[in-house]
């Protein structure tokens, strides 16, 4: 549930601010934005990973953690290499 909390308090359920916020969910939450963006859905389009690297880069400090930020904008170039290869696997 902390996945939906924002790192400067304006999320829910509970209204948590930084690092009240569980480690798991903070974490959590700039996952599943990220995949939420760069993933197409059935009522929207993927955009590209930079520009969700650029969007999430943008909200670090307010809606995520900037120290999870700044990780996820340092292993970028590693986390497009594993959905690339993850992209090409076919399943069995």
């Amino acid at each position: 549930m902390s996945h939906h909390e924002r790192w400067d308090g304006s999320g829910y359920p509970y209204g948590l601010k930084g690092e009240e916020i569980p480690l798991s969910g903070r974490i959590c939450a700039v996952a599943d934005v990220f995949d939420a963006l760069t993933t197409p859905r059935p009522y929207k389009a993927e955009i590209p990973s930079a520009d969700a690297l650029r969007l999430i880069a943008d909200s670090g400090g307010q809606l995520f953690d900037p120290t999870l930020v700044e990780i996820l904008m340092d292993c970028f170039a590693d986390i497009i290499k594993i959905r690339q290869l993850s992209l090409s696997t076919k399943p069995l």
